[in-house]
């Protein structure tokens, strides 16, 4: 039987004899290797994860070793110095010495540009028009500066006749001028002429804080100021040194309940989508029985309710 089955396999796959030998070869070699984790099979040894377990434990040691090292190198790179103080003249000064003040460098560069084409400072007051010079610093150096405080005039001569009135034979008085100062304004009254009178700001910038302000809806806070387009840091903190907020203006205010699209979505604190889910969250709800049903709209963060809670009302 097994001679017939061997001639089957011949005459089927048209075998010789000795392709058919070493198909059973190869036959027998495929088996042997099939069952040879069978026939050589050894019991697993037991897996111990100590010692992987240390090597984890000291790469994460050596990870926050690392992580605390960056976080030193960062801290001390952009962390401000300490500021240095001591009786200085503006005029001897350089950029590092500046630095030390706690100026930044652009600002102490422009100093001496300017003392490279005015000349030296005569009196604190010329010091402190330079564009950009925060307000805090320079009340901050104040009595350091070795400079009097207004540039000095000139000695009046008791015994000069004073013939007329005019500016030419004016005699000069040895009583300094009387400083002008800003006085304090309401923010939320305020004029772009009144803005103008801060340093470092113009007609373009006092019309965008003017505008900004009109869109939300009037200022509840001075900290609303940062948010306009174009301020730098030193302008807005001249701002709230000078400007007030009088707590009988009332803010304009939105009613949720009866506002359009078009009207909250103009909004700075609202814009397009939130108006949109405002009034979607209305027409499935019904009206806001108050302010605080706005944190149930789930694109409104925490951080923006906040800013638009002072503008919103329900009746």
């Amino acid at each position: 039987m097994f001679k017939r089955l061997l001639q089957n396999l011949q005459d089927y796959f048209n075998f010789s004899q000795q392709e058919l030998r070493q198909f059973f070869i190869l036959l027998a070699l495929m088996v042997g290797l099939l069952a040879a984790p069978f026939l050589f099979f050894q019991d697993d040894v037991s897996y111990d994860p100590t010692a992987d377990q240390q090597i984890l434990d000291s790469l994460v040691v050596q990870l926050d070793n690392h992580a605390e090292e960056v976080a030193a190198e960062r801290k001390s790179r952009y962390q401000p110095k300490p500021i240095k103080l001591y009786r200085f003249n503006p005029n001897q000064l350089t950029v590092e010495q500046w630095q030390e003040l706690g100026l930044r460098s652009y600002i102490a560069q422009r100093i001496l540009n300017y003392r490279a084409k005015a000349g030296d400072f005569k009196s604190k007051a010329q010091l402190q028009k330079i564009y950009g010079l925060p307000d805090s610093l320079f009340q901050l150096w104040y009595p350091y500066i070795d400079l009097p405080d207004e540039s000095p005039g000139y000695a009046y001569n008791k015994d000069r006749p004073f013939p007329g009135s005019s500016s030419e034979t004016r005699p000069k008085t040895d009583y300094a001028r009387k400083r002008w100062e800003l006085q304090p304004f309401d923010l939320n009254s305020a004029d772009t002429t009144q803005l103008k009178q801060i340093r470092g700001i113009g007609s373009k910038l006092s019309q965008r804080i003017v505008t900004f302000r009109d869109k939300v809806g009037g200022f509840h806070s001075l900290d609303q100021v940062a948010e306009v387009y174009g301020l730098s840091p030193e302008v807005v903190d001249s701002v709230k040194k000078y400007a007030f907020l009088e707590k009988a203006s009332g803010l304009q205010k939105i009613n949720v309940n009866t506002a359009t699209f078009d009207q909250l979505r103009l909004h700075p604190y609202i814009g397009y989508n939130l108006a949109k889910a405002i009034i979607n969250y209305r027409t499935q709800h019904g009206p806001y029985p108050s302010v605080e049903e706005l944190r149930k709209i789930k694109v409104l963060d925490e951080g923006k309710f906040q800013k638009m809670q002072p503008y919103l009302s329900v009746q």
